[in-house]
């Protein structure tokens, strides 16, 4: 019989025995290393780059890629360590998914041979970082309109411009740029060591303080052909990066959400009030139910993308859905997993809000609820509403 408290549908029945594994290791390492220590690095907003070779050495990095010395898991396993690391903190989760999702896969699908073989197998090992860089302080939710440049000039090419929320850039040692070219935008791998290149961290932040963002100014900086993506062609390349990270993300949310109901759960059960726990009031049960509802509901929503991601048969439309849901639900579980600790719910001994700061942060980055919602309602109504005709006068 499943335990209810933690799994009323019994949906680790849906999973085999190998994800089972997978999962249960990472949820090991989680506890081991992540859990002792969150508090303290979200209050240093410290992100402990020593655990990377640890994950590298779990299959954490690059997990959904093959050769070149990353683990080839599937995309169900992938979301599952997510998942797992999601509910350690969201910063953890994080730098999985830029070294992996973004970066990795930007070289993976879009690299030289030579390229695959200087990079990735240092990064799946966690000896090398990545960062990926295609937002800018002028250019979010519309990439289209960047204004990062890259000039031929001789044998090589030279960059110019700024890119803002970059994870991992203040210790990455090779960043993906995105650039406008003359023939469109490409991709370029720049060693984060070339002159020109400067990496600012970002603070103080109220959320993600276990994680690094930061801003990218690019002068000046010279790089040679062999830094080019020759696969990489257009949007579409950085936006089929999205997807992974989108994908790991709709995971990663019911993580955090999942953590903070079972932290809200053993805490009710504990705190008497009124001669009872609070665990027996009417209230408090209805707080409780909502949570297990919309946990094993998103639970399920991601479970069956990864299927489908599997199978090849997912829709990056389909994708749009489980970021929106997921994020957005698991913020609200969160706020009101912390309502049970009363005003005790605004320490860091406790796990529901820090998990919701973060969330914050998550809902904004790989698509705001806003452009999931629009890319849901074109593929709903067959009209696109990212761009509308400016208002026009009354008068003729």
């Amino acid at each position: 019989m499943p335990d209810l408290s933690v799994d009323y549908l019994d949906l680790d029945s849906l999973l085999s025995a190998e994800e089972l594994k997978l999962r249960d290791h990472v949820r090991e390492f989680v506890r081991a290393r992540i859990t002792p220590n969150i508090a303290r690095w979200y209050e240093d907003a410290y992100f402990p780059k020593e655990i990377a070779p640890d994950m590298g050495a779990l299959g954490l990095l690059g997990m959904h890629l093959t050769g070149y010395g990353c683990p080839g898991h599937s995309s169900v396993e992938y979301g599952l360590a997510c998942m797992e690391l999601e509910a350690g903190d969201s910063g953890i989760r994080t730098f999985s998914s830029v070294q992996g999702s973004l970066t990795m896969t930007a070289i993976h699908m879009f690299g030289s041979e030579e390229q695959k073989q200087r990079w990735l197998p240092g990064m799946a090992a966690g000896d090398l970082i990545g960062c990926f860089g295609l937002t800018e302080p002028t250019a979010g939710s519309d990439p289209a309109e960047m204004r990062t440049t890259a000039v031929r000039d001789g044998d090589g090419w030279v960059l110019n411009g700024a890119k803002r929320w970059i994870g991992l850039a203040t210790i990455a040692d090779v960043a993906v740029i995105w650039a406008k070219t003359a023939d469109g935008i490409s991709g370029f791998l720049v060693p984060t060591g070339t002159t020109g290149f400067t990496a600012t961290p970002i603070q103080p932040k109220l959320g993600m303080r276990a994680s690094i963002q930061a801003d990218i100014t690019l002068t000046g900086v010279r790089v040679g052909n062999e830094a080019v993506l020759p696969d990489a062609h257009g949007l579409r390349a950085p936006f089929t990066c999205l997807n992974e990270a989108r994908y790991g993300i709709m995971w990663g949310a019911m993580g955090a959400a999942r953590d903070a109901y079972e932290a809200a759960l053993k805490y009710a059960l504990e705190r008497h009030q009124f001669g009872a726990p609070i665990a027996a009031y009417q209230l408090t049960q209805q707080k409780l139910v909502d949570m297990v509802l919309e946990i094993q509901k998103g639970t399920l929503v991601a479970l069956h993308t990864g299927r489908l991601k599997d199978a090849g048969m997912l829709r990056h439309e389909q994708v749009s859905f489980g970021k929106l849901n997921n994020v957005r639900q698991a913020i609200e579980i969160c706020r009101q997993a912390r309502t049970i600790f009363g005003g005790n719910g605004i320490t860091l001994d406790y796990s529901p809000l820090r998990h919701a700061n973060n969330l914050e942060a998550v809902r904004t980055y790989e698509g705001t609820d806003e452009i999931h919602a629009l890319i849901m309602g074109q593929a709903i109504t067959g009209l696109p509403a990212f761009v509308t005709a400016p208002c026009q006068s009354a008068s003729t």
